[in-house]
């Protein structure tokens, strides 16, 4: 098999891989880029794997004139930037010593042995300069399944790093097939290693949960991490009930990470959510429960923000979507209240707020009818 990839055929990428092996190295462009070429999905970077020591590979690439940067040099790694954009180009390697979340490396010059310790099958693809693709741990027909498959033994690939387990749901809703189901001894692996998530940090857990609740239907991997007792581990108290409703009502809207997160409910305090992600998820579970309408929750959430309460509240509640919902959120969304703290002259402080929300929540009650002289009349 081989890929035909732009990408692959650009200057920049063409120009990496004949700096290592004109130098007499191996040097093969491997994983995501390689995966999701051949499943016709957008590819966003562009990794590559070499025998060639971390050394030789700054050594080599400026003596062509390209920069290197010795980004995780420990790990063998090193960036090489040019044309703009910047390569990981990682030294073959083998784990020899992991605590759960970190590992020690020694290199190595066996591409086999690099493919050994990576964790999904269709993770272990490489393709030559030419685009010939190779497959040292049976990853194609994997991939061409849509089987989400660990390298080897799942226990030992999840005993090396934990967070293998929530990429392994998160990598199912991405790419697996919802047909197939998960595989069954890598549930179990996941079940049985679900304690060591302990581990993790939170922005690791925070960053993989996103992925995941992003992907467009994450309903069956987040019922799986239910079932095996990973989804508690991660997000105490979350109910993964009313995710596939949800998913349904979204009828071809962008996914929202937010969006299912808020679904889901349970604890999120451990999570390392941004400032704005932390306020918009506590103002929308405040209006879950609340009876203001789709135009009102437009008007004081914002449209986006509007759009999830309305989307949860119906996949929660089982209850179906307001008449009208979508241009109502746009109308209050873009109305804006006709009285200013200046047409009060007269009053200040406290008196003057009080004054402000009242003629504000009357005005809302007019559907935003009233106009300012009504208003103050």
């Amino acid at each position: 098999m081989k890929l035909s990839a732009d990408w692959l055929a650009a200057p920049s990428v063409q120009g990496v891989l004949g700096v290592l092996t004109g130098a007499g190295h191996q040097a093969y462009v491997v994983g995501g880029c390689v995966r999701n070429t051949l499943m016709d999905l957008p590819v966003t970077d562009i990794d590559i794997a070499t025998d060639a020591r971390p050394e030789q590979v700054i050594a080599l690439t400026e003596g062509a004139g390209l920069r290197a940067v010795p980004t995780g040099i420990a790990h063998g790694t090193v960036t090489v930037v040019t044309g703009g954009q910047g390569f990981e180009v990682t030294t073959f390697r083998a784990d020899v010593d992991t605590d759960g979340r970190h590992a020690t490396v020694a290199f190595s010059d066996d591409l086999a042995t690099d493919a050994a310790r990576r964790d999904f099958t269709m993770n272990a693809l490489y393709a030559r300069a030419d685009g010939s693709v190779i497959d040292p741990m049976g990853g194609l027909p994997d991939l061409l399944a849509r089987r989400v498959r660990f390298v080897g033994d799942p226990r030992a690939r999840i005993a090396e790093d934990y967070l293998r387990i929530l990429r392994f749901f998160r990598f199912h809703a991405q790419y697996g097939d919802p047909a197939q189901g998960l595989e069954a001894e890598a549930l179990a692996a996941c079940a049985a290693g679900a304690s060591g998530l302990v581990r993790l940090s939170a922005e690791r857990i925070t960053s993989e949960l996103r992925k995941l609740l992003a992907a467009p239907d994450p309903a069956p991997a987040v019922a799986a991490m239910a079932q095996t007792g990973v989804l508690a581990r991660v997000l105490p108290g979350a109910d993964p009930r009313a995710l596939p409703v949800l998913v349904h009502l979204e009828a071809g809207l962008p996914p929202h990470a937010l969006r299912r997160l808020l679904v889901l409910g349970g604890e999120t305090a451990h999570l390392r959510l941004t400032r704005v992600e932390a306020r918009d998820l506590a103002r929308a579970r405040d209006a879950l429960g609340d009876m203001r309408g789709a135009a009102e929750l437009g008007y004081r959430l914002g449209a986006d923000l509007a759009t999830d309460v309305i989307l949860a509240r119906a996949a929660l509640f089982e209850a179906p979507l307001p008449p009208d919902w979508q241009s109502e959120v746009a109308r209050g969304a873009g109305a804006v209240f006709p009285v200013r703290a200046r047409d009060l002259p007269d009053l200040s402080g406290p008196e003057l707020g009080a004054r402000l929300k009242e003629l504000e929540a009357r005005w809302v009650a007019s559907g935003f009818a009233l106009d300012r002289d009504a208003l103050m009349g």
